[in-house]
Formats: structure tokens, sequence, C-alpha cells
């Protein structure tokens, strides 16, 4: 019986400065009709290039050799008329931003249209009907009142749900998955993979899940291919992959994970800031006159601190208030209620005596690439707050900014180098230097691993727990993966909707969460993992 899919061989070349770049190198594996297969490895292992591939969508740059057989038909070198019969009918892609995916100008109704149009030739009622029932498919509630919606006024959650719905319009039989769910909450996480499992079934789809969370694969999928700089170094049905992984590269990825608990807080460590009965509401205005007609109720009564030397961890899932918590802390944006900073009431104070404190409360953001300009060199953007604030210790900015590349793990002979050309989790550890170089106090860590492949996620945690322990640093850590949140924190804020609905200490609340919607989130973090 011919397989669904067959790779052999498959080697693909881009040009670079004249010379051609190997991203993958002799790559084969077969999918079968029904089956899941996922491949895994970290960020540039060539996983998306090989997915990319199967139906020639990786333009003129690159060169491609090998063969790709779906159903028995080349498509490596096959004719454009073939190429596009395939590709949305037999072969559907979803990707992992959606918003990157969906025209921002376009209502769903256009969106999903345009492909039952193109494909099916359905117009009119026909189209509608179909287009409603697609999201009733992938579980959009009410999807009459969402035609006419635009992409920025769903959830993330929705918006991938619309992504599937696309991916499903004309009944594919092989559906390819690139990072679908690494940019959602864990609750959302959770669905979308239930939610694929089910249409996999119902629709007898196969599935090509592409994925650096082994967590995900080790539930969904039937046999994985495990690859390393272009190259599949191990292959085999996930329980055997799991059991008894072969390859030194697949028992490194199997093993990374965030363990271990932080070191105790010392019994006298100094308060270093504290809110209480933080209230943030947003007026929503409208009219000529901007009447406000309502609030945004962001966060409602939060009250905590956050010692020397002590991780809070804050969690919820998108829009339950948990940046915006930390940045009123911060007073970078307003709030009513208690905001004290080592000791000192810091509410009323001016433009001007919140500058002193700068220097104290830093802020490392989850997207390093975003982050960081990159039209700067590392230097300059690790050097960019000395020039505001001055050098804690009087040490030349050189070798300020040198010291604290080699504490982060930087090689200094990269500092004329731009954020391009570095890796993501190099991009996150300059981001670490920026804030370190001033000698912080309190940290604010928003989502710093969410962006990275589980290995560097590890490297980062033990890197913060290094600085935490020799400079004694406060962190509030904000995050959705609750398993780095475990590893890191002392204390949990859970919130949902702007309320705290629990927080305690982290190892009790992580073995006995008391709150239903606590146990809901623990429930789907931990059951994607097993």
């Amino acid at each position: 019986m011919t397989a669904l899919l067959e790779v052999k061989n498959l080697a693909v070349s881009f040009s670079q400065d004249g010379k051609l770049s190997r991203a993958v190198k002799g790559v084969s594996f077969t999918l079968e009709k029904g089956e899941t297969l996922a491949l895994v490895g970290e960020s540039g292992s060539g996983k998306s290039v090989t997915a990319l591939s199967t139906v020639s969508l990786l333009g003129d740059a690159a060169r491609v050799e090998g063969s790709v057989l779906y159903k028995g038909r080349e498509m490596i070198g096959a004719p454009d008329k073939l190429l596009r019969q395939v590709r949305g009918n037999d072969i559907s892609f979803i990707f992992q931003e959606p918003m990157t995916s969906l025209n921002p100008l376009h209502t769903l109704e256009k969106q999903l249209g345009e492909s039952i149009a193109l494909h099916q030739g359905l117009t009119g009622d026909k189209a509608r009907a179909r287009i409603v029932d697609l999201l009733t498919k992938v579980g959009i509630r009410d999807p009459e009142s969402r035609l006419s919606a635009y992409p920025h006024q769903l959830s993330g959650g929705q918006r991938q749900r619309v992504m599937i719905a696309m991916a499903l319009a004309n009944g594919p039989d092989l559906l390819i998955a690139d990072e679908p769910t690494t940019a959602l909450d864990v609750t959302i996480q959770a669905q979308i993979l239930e939610l694929l499992a089910e249409l996999k079934q119902s629709e007898d789809m196969s599935l090509l899940f592409i994925t650096h969370d082994l967590n995900i694969v080790r539930k969904f999928a039937d046999r994985v291919c495990v690859m390393k700089n272009g190259e599949i170094v191990e292959q085999g049905k996930t329980a055997e992959i799991f059991g008894n992984p072969q390859h030194a590269y697949t028992q490194m990825l199997i093993s990374a994970e965030s363990t271990g608990l932080p070191d105790p807080v010392a019994p006298q460590a100094e308060e270093i800031a504290r809110a209480d009965n933080l209230k943030i509401w947003f007026p929503i205005q409208r009219g000529f006159l901007k009447k406000t007609v309502g609030y945004v109720k962001a966060v409602n009564d939060a009250s905590f601190a956050v010692r020397a030397g002590e991780t809070v961890g804050i969690v919820g899932e998108s829009g339950s208030g948990k940046t915006t918590l930390a940045l009123a802390v911060m007073r970078l944006i307003g709030s009513e209620g208690g905001i004290t900073y080592r000791g000192q009431d810091v509410r009323g104070w001016s433009t001007r005596q919140l500058r002193r404190l700068r220097s104290e409360m830093q802020i490392v953001f989850q997207d390093p690439f975003g982050s960081l300009s990159p039209r700067m060199t590392c230097e300059q953007i690790i050097a960019e707050g000395l020039g505001v604030h001055g050098s804690p210790d009087g040490k030349p900015t050189a070798q300020a900014v040198e010291e604290v590349m080699r504490e982060v793990g930087l090689d200094p002979a990269t500092k004329h180098r731009y954020p391009h050309e570095f890796s993501g989790g190099q991009r996150q550890r300059i981001a670490i230097a920026r804030a370190m170089v001033l000698r912080p106090r309190l940290v604010v860590l928003d989502e710093p691993t969410s962006a990275l492949d589980m290995t560097v996620q590890v490297q980062i945690v033990n890197l913060l727990r290094e600085l935490q322990r020799k400079y004694d640093l406060a962190y509030l850590f904000i995050s959705h993966d609750l398993k780095v949140v475990r590893a890191m924190s002392h204390k949990v804020i859970v919130m949902k909707q702007g309320d705290v609905v629990e927080m305690g200490d982290a190892t009790e609340i992580f073995a006995a969460p008391k709150s239903e919607y606590t146990q809901k989130l623990f429930s789907a973090a931990f059951s994607i993992a097993i």
C-alpha cells in the first residue's frame, strides 16, 4: 500500500553571500493515512523548511533535491497546475501565529469565502452556509454573528480556530500544523490540541505536527522524527522514542525541563515592593465629548509583597491582568491603591523622583527580538541604560558591558554584532544583560521563556536563578508556562479577568489548588505533559 506522503533524501539549500547553505540534509520519512507524525527539534533544525518543501512553498531562492511523493505523485518540480490543485485542496497548513496569516483588512466571511470560492466554486448563500458550518465545527460560538468580525476582534484561541477552519475548508487529506499552539495559553492550547485530535478522526485526515514541545508530542503523535541541524537523527513510534531514546540529542531534548525549586528566602529578607488593594480600570470613552460609558476592569483589588531573593509568580490566561499588575507596581501605568518600594510610598512621586528608582526596577520582555532595536549593536543595547543612569559601581561603560555579558553567558567578542546575528536564546541573554547591568533590586520577567526552545528555556531559568542567588534579586515572574513557574517561584498569584482568585506559597498551591479556576488551569497544563 502506497503511503500518503513519502519523502526520500530531501535536501534543501539556500543561497547566502554567493554560497549555498544547507538547511535540510537527506531527510527521509513516510506518513500513512490517518496517522499523526511529529517533526521535533530546536529552532533552526529544518522542521518548517521540510514541511514547506512538500508542496514547493519555499520560493525560487531555495534549491530542493530529492523526492516528495504525495499519493504516488512527485511534488518536486511538479507543474504549477498540479501544485495549485494539491495546495489547499489536498494539503493544508496551520501556522504558529494566526495574526500573520489572517488579513487584518478582511472579515472572517471574506477570508474563508475566498478559499471556498477558489477550490469549490461556492458563492453567496451556499458559501455562507459552508462557512458557518466550518466555524461551528471548530468551536466558534454563535458563528453567524462572527462573520463580519475582523481578526483583531478575536482572541488568540479564536483566531487559531479560524485558521483551522480555513485549513479544513476543502476537506484536505493532510493537515500540516507548524507550531500551532506555541503562542497560546495552556487552557487554549489544550482545547486546540483536543480539537485537532477530534477533527483528525471525524475528517479522516493525516497530520504532520511540527513542534519543539515534546510534552505535546508524547500525548498527541503516533510517530516521531527528531531533527537536528537539518537531519533526522532518530525516528520511530512515540512510545519507543520516549521510553528508550537512542540518540544523545533525543535524550537531551526529552530531559530538557525546568525542574527543582528556588533557593529559600532569608527569614529577615528586606521587603522590596508591596501593593495594597491595587485597582486598575481603564475608561471606555465614546462620542465627540469622549464620555465615559464604562470601564475595562484590568485589575481588581490586588495585594501582595515581594522580598529580596524572592520570586512571585503571576499566572493566568491572556487578558487576566498579569502584566498590567506588574507595570502598575513599577509606576509605569496609573492605578488606585497603595504602592511602596523599599518602605517608601511612591504613589504620589513625580517623574523626576521616580527616575532615581528606575535603575533599580527593570523589565525583561517575552519577545527578545521585538524588544531589541535592530539598528543598535549588542554593546549599544546593553549600555543604553548606563547612559541614562550612569554606572552603579563607577566602572567604565565598556568594562561594565563586557562583565555583564560574561555573567549572562555571552562572549564579549560578539558585542559589535546586531540582534539578527544572534539566536533566540542569545537575544534573551542580551535583554537580561541590559536589565542586569544597572544592578536592579526588582526585575519584572514578562513571559521571558515562552518564545524559546525547551533546552534554551532550561538555560535561561538556570541563569535567572544564578543571578537571583548572586544579587539577592526580587522577581515578578509572569508566565502561562506553569512548569517554569513551579521551578522559579516561592509564591504564586493566580489571576482571572482582573481578579486574584488564589495566592500563597507556590509549593502548597501546586500540590493542592483550592480555586476551581486554578484546578482547571493546572489540569490543562499538566495533562499535556502526561
